[in-house]
């Protein structure tokens, strides 16, 4: 639930100087699959978001440090939302000079959320360009996209700087998304499985391979999982329908989603929606499931940062969420990146688990001239404060056999965030191995946060999209979902027993050191194409790899390390 601020105190600003860069490194180019449209009318109304600076940051990182740690006395020990915002709400001089800025310029049409650390405000487009000097609105569409975005960067008085982290709905555009969910690496006209053998990944495999019986299925009343997804996509509840009735007859499951957060659009439903429900669904079986759907309720909004915002506002949620989604570090500002950062640890300090996708373009690479490239680092997945979940195969396509690297896997290192303590450890030991193996550290951060944290398969699924069901659906975007119901059943037998959900899995899942999952310990993900590197980026190795973290579930056996107090 939102609340209505209107602000009635005036306040004007006298010899204002407008030096206050908030995101001065965040790239404001436009990227060349978006067609420029022209310039929004001066009366075209704008939402934009403003993230007010919050107090205690640090002793809202220790807390989830103290929450997440298995050896601490406060293990377990989850804040409600009004405990997270009484900690984190900005002080009352942040609020008060920010409303006034606003309120200078007219601007009263404003919600905030319960830990007043946003403000969502409407805005004409004249008053926003007079309220953020520099910006300049413009529309670009793509495909069947429209946004409304500033290619130029934006200023704040230098007294209202300090109590801002950013401004939503000016830079930062949506990713293209999965550019290769469909990929097939044999033609089946020539290579055809052998009896006994499967023609792709289905919920019995995955259930197969990873050790869930049919009596591994959720029972407990006060469960839920969810899915979020941004991008324009939907899912279609015939085509959830129709997949469990293929697909969900070996164990028991929910054909419906419970709750569905924001608006569904129109038309046919996504591949990737789809995916991610059908699997979280058929994994974490029986367990109610919600799906956040949120492509912007406007042309002006980003529509990851308003599901970051719904989570900051919502006391009831699921205790498990995946998301498919990632955008290259490079061209996000670090202000904006640190305060998602903080948003993350709000969500674990509450016991909510997010599980982010490693991304489908292995270690990725950005030139940085024509000598010289770099390995590309992808966020959400280079948070410190998420799982970052990678992807594998099977070694033989057609049978259920020991796993190895997906190649498209994302993994590396972050050149933004430093490397957290629960992993340096487990980081040092691979370098070791791996040794003169290594891509040239000229390539990326040898003390950055690595990741991915764990794996699943990614290859060859099938989805029912639009009533048909579609084979060889690839990438992280699969993986994701596939853990998150495993820890949703694992969340499961915890509430079962009294115990507290998991919530931010890292710290506990890196002293496990591998125990319970299957360690993936061949092949090498893409890196980039050049004489140094020849296209290849890490390679996995025993125990963790930056390409498929410490390996793939085995369900029972990570259940009872999980379950142990």
């Amino acid at each position: 639930m939102s609340y209505l601020v209107t602000f009635f105190i005036p306040l004007l600003f006298s010899s204002v100087v407008w030096s206050g860069y908030l995101e001065f490194n965040q790239d404001v180019l436009i990227p060349h699959d978006w067609t420029h449209v022209g310039r929004v009318e001066p009366t075209e109304k704008l939402e934009l978001t403003f993230a007010l600076k919050q107090q205690n940051v640090d002793v809202l990182e220790e807390t989830l440090r103290l929450v997440s740690d298995p050896d601490s006395a406060q293990y377990g020990k989850h804040l409600t939302l009004e405990e997270v915002s009484s900690l984190v709400q900005p002080s009352e001089l942040t609020q008060k000079m920010v409303r006034h800025w606003l309120q200078s310029h007219g601007i009263t049409n404003c919600l905030t959320v319960r830990t007043q650390d946003f403000l969502q405000c409407t805005m004409t487009a004249e008053v926003a360009e007079m309220l953020l000097p520099g910006s300049k609105f413009h529309r670009y569409i793509r495909d069947n996209q429209s946004v409304v975005r500033s290619s130029a960067p934006y200023a704040v008085p230098d007294d209202v700087q300090q109590h801002l982290d950013f401004v939503g709905g000016l830079h930062r555009l949506p990713p293209k998304g999965q550019q290769d969910l469909t990929k097939t690496p044999f033609n089946m006209k020539q290579k055809r499985p052998k009896a006994g053998a499967h023609l792709g990944v289905t919920p019995a495999i995955l259930r197969t391979r990873y050790n869930l019986t049919a009596a591994d299925v959720g029972r407990a009343h006060n469960n839920s999982q969810a899915v979020a997804q941004f991008l324009e996509q939907f899912y279609s509840p015939t085509d959830l329908a129709e997949f469990m009735s293929m697909f969900g007859h070996s164990f028991q499951h929910l054909s419906q989603v419970d709750r569905v957060v924001g608006t569904q659009g129109k038309g046919k439903a996504g591949i990737e929606a789809s995916l991610d429900i059908e699997y979280i669904m058929s994994t974490g079986a029986n367990i109610s499931s919600w799906l956040f759907t949120n492509p912007g309720r406007h042309e002006s909004q980003e529509p990851f940062l308003q599901w970051m915002v719904l989570l900051s506002n919502m006391s009831d949620l699921p205790w498990v969420h995946t998301i498919s989604y990632g955008d290259d570090e490079d061209s996000l500002s670090t202000a904006y990146m640190m305060r998602i950062n903080t948003e993350f640890m709000k969500a674990g300090v509450r016991g909510i688990s997010l599980l982010f996708a490693s991304g489908d373009s292995g270690a990725g690479c950005r030139q940085l001239s024509k000598a010289q490239n770099t390995f590309r680092p992808s966020f959400p997945a280079s948070s410190p404060y998420v799982t970052t979940v990678g992807g594998t195969s099977f070694k033989n396509p057609f049978k259920v056999t020991y796993e190895v690297t997906d190649y498209i896997s994302g993994g590396g290192f972050s050149n933004v965030f430093k490397m957290p303590d629960y992993q340096a450890s487990a980081v040092a030991a691979y370098m070791k191995m791996v040794g003169a193996k290594l891509p040239p550290q000229s390539y990326y951060n040898t003390s950055g946060r690595a990741y991915p944290d764990m794996a699943a398969l990614s290859d060859n699924y099938w989805v029912v999209v639009n009533r048909v069901p579609v084979p060889w659906v690839s990438g992280t975007s699969a993986s994701t979902p596939v853990v998150g119901g495993m820890l949703s059943l694992v969340n499961d037998q915890r509430l079962l027993k009294g115990l507290p959900p998991l919530g931010f899995l890292n710290p506990r899942l890196y002293k496990l050191k591998g125990e319970a999952l299957f360690d993936v310990t061949e092949g090498c993900h893409l890196g980039c194409l050049d004489e140094q590197v020849q296209g290849k980026g890490f390679c996995a190795a025993p125990l963790w790899d930056p390409v498929t973290g410490w390996g793939t579930p085995n369900y029972p056996a990570l259940l009872a390390a999980l379950l142990a107090e």
